[in-house]
């Protein structure tokens, strides 16, 4: 909570009024709606690939990333994308199948999560000068972004979700059935790496806003979360969105009127939300959890 300012108040508009009365907490809803949509967007495609611990590994690698950035003394978003996309190009190398091929991506995948990780305390510990953003490059920082961060951001969503666009349907069946879509001519390889690509991007862009650790609350949860809710995809990957702004909303005025980081604030909704939906599922319908066609989760 910012000292001196009063507690929220039992009227929303009133209180978003008041948080859109700074010019720093404007850019903070800004960027938060931009990562939002490009992160639960990409995001539902990684879900619906069981491609999160790859997502994961992504999202870590921005922190050495960042962290060489500060020690060449350029700015961290440059290692924020190179990295990022770096480790979704090795990734992206490994050949994929049923057998041997997971068991190697997931072996290189972790690989690479260990070796991202000690090379960002490297080079933390090899900058003489103080560094003083570490917490912000492990779990993010809403308020320091200014109007060009919130432009870089916007460009950055703008390709990304044009390219997703493009090869969104082929994408898509890809992912449901791989065998079937290879057989009818889909070119399954070279979609998942333009996948890979995207999700690159998506948790390059994502980090500078929650931190590396922190990525998946909305690259994850809310893709998961609306998939728990329905199958059909197009309704799905609207209430991913809509969930995702939510969560990053309700996150950025918590953490403005309480004493709690926004990244905290920010994956408890997104959390508490996947909780709810679970809990409507299994709990009292004891419904089955949606399946998309071919038998997809």
């Amino acid at each position: 909570m910012v000292p001196g300012e009063p507690g929220p108040s039992w009227n929303p508009i009133i209180d978003l009024q008041l948080l859109w009365s700074f010019p720093f907490m404007v850019n903070a809803f800004r960027a938060g709606t931009i990562v939002a949509v490009l992160a639960g967007l990409i995001g539902w495609f990684m879900v619906l690939r069981r491609q999160s611990f790859a997502g994961h590994t992504v999202a870590v690698a921005g922190f050495p990333g960042a962290a060489g950035a500060t020690l060449l003394g350029v700015a961290p978003v440059f290692g924020y994308f190179g990295f990022c996309l770096a480790a979704a190009a090795v990734i992206a190398a490994l050949p994929r199948g049923r057998d041997a091929g997971y068991r190697e991506e997931s072996a290189v995948t972790g690989t690479v999560n260990a070796f991202a990780l000690a090379c960002g305390y490297l080079f933390i510990a090899l900058y003489k000068g103080f560094l003083g953003g570490v917490n912000a490059l492990l779990f993010g920082n809403f308020l320091g972004i200014t109007d060009d961060d919130v432009l870089a951001l916007l460009a950055v969503a703008v390709v990304a979700l044009a390219v997703l666009a493009a090869v969104g349907r082929p994408l898509l069946f890809a992912s449901v059935d791989p065998d079937v879509a290879a057989a009818r001519g889909v070119p399954v390889r070279a979609l998942s790496v333009v996948f890979l690509m995207l999700l690159g991007a998506a948790v390059a862009e994502a980090s500078q806003i929650t931190g590396t650790l922190l990525v998946f609350a909305l690259l994850v949860m809310p893709a998961a979360t609306a998939q728990r809710l329905t199958a059909r995809p197009v309704a799905s990957l609207a209430l991913t969105v809509l969930i995702g702004i939510v969560a990053t909303w309700l996150g950025l005025g918590i953490a403005y009127f309480s004493p709690y980081p926004i990244g905290f604030c920010v994956t408890t909704v997104a959390f508490a939300g996947y909780l709810l939906a679970h809990a409507a599922r299994a709990g009292r319908f004891g419904l089955p959890r949606p399946r998309l066609a071919g038998g997809a989760t």
